[in-house]
């Protein structure tokens, strides 16, 4: 590589190739907005039961207060990468910022169901533009690669660190205060992050983007949020017509939407680059990963409060150990990944993960509080690495000019994975817990309103006798509680098989030489080997 840089021209390498001062000052201000995102997709849990009984939405409202937020950001993902790439990712991060405090305050101070689903709508517009620009301006940031795999792994464990630290944040807050200060508490991080960040933090865009292309721009929307609303419609209410219409519109969008990318001069996203094994396999194994813990993630909060009776903060508490292990893992995973390799650590993450949800399938109400961190720090370790080590991979696969797009990517197979692990999941643990048999005695009514979810069983035993309520609640625990431990062993599987593609799809993939984007990436941007992104001839992203 010496020789190389000696044979180059004085002065052909790119003044933005060369370290930058402040970088560790302007990552410290951008995983403010990740820990922000982090802790706003867990808190609102803990505050429906309060905004419910506020705000009395009916059943239809309720699920979009709930949905909105994540069909949003699913569907402007990929838009928003991209708009950055063209406008700005500074720009496009201190408008998001902005717009994401005052919608914050608006959902706060929200009067009607309506407002507050507007309100959940237009954060989720604000959120589209944060985790893109955030991890492309740390590629733009860090052009050392073992550098930036630490400050990846930084990023990476503020996401984590925000998704536990919302549970406990969240118990603490409704303690103390109305629910509209789960909200509220976004104001003082964003007005951080954009005062701080329009200083620290440089520019950073694509000097020839071409313009964006408003028709791919509602493809892309309309595509992924029907879709995504099909998978979790379909986990809820089954398999209706105008379920399946949704579907079909959602993924007749989406092919449209790949044809046009084939053809434009200026592509929303190329699709050149998932012709990178590397890229495209990072990006599966997300997927995996995400669809094979969604169920975990999504039903233990229920089963720590509504089956081992604990309170919020508790639960809160006892799910912590999981980022503790999440970022331990995601700082070490880029030191550990050169050592070993990519794929050993990705893989082998996939597959601790996998055997820990085995060890999930035996949970019951008296499963101690030991036993639970013990398996939820090993998630969140096997997590950590293979996330981390994943995002690095995603990133250093791409020039650094399409690094929005490509995160957005990620972030997309994210959303994709949790709708389609709630769906799976969720459908298994519905259709189990649905079969219980009610105690003698119940009325109809009210066996098949506690048929309808663990917390409407809660809610009709409060009309039963005491005796007929213990029965029944302790018979929705178990029916439950069985349906969690099969979802568990689905999801252990799911990781397992994800682990065996990312062996095989992530071979030959190192990140030490890894400073330039690969051959395929390359010849997708017209740029020559050895230019633009990262030192000169730095070498490819994957060993023959």
């Amino acid at each position: 590589m010496t020789e190389t840089i000696a044979s180059e021209p004085a002065g052909s390498a790119h003044v933005d190739d060369q370290p930058r001062p402040g970088r560790w000052l302007a990552l410290a201000v951008l995983v403010l907005a990740v820990l922000l995102v982090g802790v706003d997709a867990t808190v609102l849990g803990l505050a429906t039961p309060f905004l419910s009984e506020d705000l009395r939405p009916s059943g239809t409202q309720l699920l979009w207060i709930g949905d909105i937020y994540s069909f949003v950001i699913a569907g402007l993902l990929v838009s928003m990468g991209s708009l950055g790439d063209r406008i700005g990712r500074k720009k496009l991060l201190l408008i998001g910022s902005v717009g994401f405090g005052a919608m914050s305050v608006l959902a706060a101070y929200a009067t009607t169901p309506e407002m507050m689903i507007a309100a959940r709508a237009l954060q989720g517009v604000a959120g589209a533009t944060l985790m893109p620009a955030t991890l492309a301006l740390i590629r733009n940031l860090f052009h050392d690669p073992r550098e930036r795999s630490l400050a990846i792994g930084i990023w990476g464990a503020m996401a984590s660190a925000g998704m536990a630290v919302g549970p406990v944040l969240g118990g603490f807050l409704l303690g103390h205060f109305w629910w509209g200060s789960v909200f509220l508490i976004n104001l003082p991080v964003m007005a951080l992050l954009v005062a701080v960040g329009a200083r620290v933090i440089p520019e950073s865009r694509n000097p020839d983007p071409g313009p964006w292309d408003i028709p791919s721009v509602l493809l892309a929307l309309v595509g992924i949020v029907a879709v995504v609303y099909a998978i979790k419609e379909a986990a809820v209410e089954g398999y209706r017509w105008d379920i399946a219409l949704a579907a079909v519109i959602g993924v007749l969008a989406l092919f449209v939407f790949v044809r046009r990318q084939l053809t434009l001069a200026s592509p929303l996203l190329n699709m050149k680059l998932f012709s990178h094994r590397g890229f495209s396999g990072a990006v599966l194994a997300d997927l995996l990963t995400i669809l094979g813990l969604s169920g975990l993630v999504f039903f233990l909060s229920q089963f720590l409060q509504m089956v081992q009776l604990r309170s919020p903060l508790n639960a809160g508490l006892t799910e912590l150990p999981a980022a503790i292990g999440a970022v331990g893992a995601g700082l070490a995973a880029g030191w550990v990944a050169r050592r070993l390799s990519v794929r050993i650590v990705v893989a082998g993450g996939l597959a601790v993960v996998g055997l820990s949800l085995v060890g999930c399938t035996t949970l019951h109400a008296d499963t101690g509080t030991a036993a639970l961190c013990l398996i939820l720090f090993v998630v969140g370790v096997g997590a950590g690495f293979s996330f981390t080590v994943t995002a690095d991979v995603i990133l250093s696969s791409v020039p650094k000019e399409e690094a929005g797009a490509a995160s957005a990517v990620s972030e997309t197979a994210y959303e994709l994975g949790a709708a389609l692990g709630i769906a799976l999941l969720g459908s298994i643990v519905t259709s189990i817990y649905r079969g219980f048999t009610t105690p003698l005695g119940v009325p109809g009514p009210t066996a098949d309103a506690a048929r309808e979810s663990l917390g409407g069983a809660f809610e009709a035993a409060r009309h039963l006798p005491a005796d007929q309520a213990a029965a029944l609640v302790k018979a929705a625990q178990d029916s439950f509680v069985a349906g969690v431990d099969v979802a568990a062993g689905v999801g252990a599987a799911v990781l397992l098989a994800a682990a065996v593609a990312a062996w095989f799809l992530l071979r030959g993939q190192e990140l030490a030489n890894s400073p330039a984007p690969s051959a395929p990436a390359l010849a997708a941007s017209g740029r020559e080997p050895g230019r633009g992104s990262g030192s000169a001839a730095a070498g490819q992203a994957q060993r023959p």
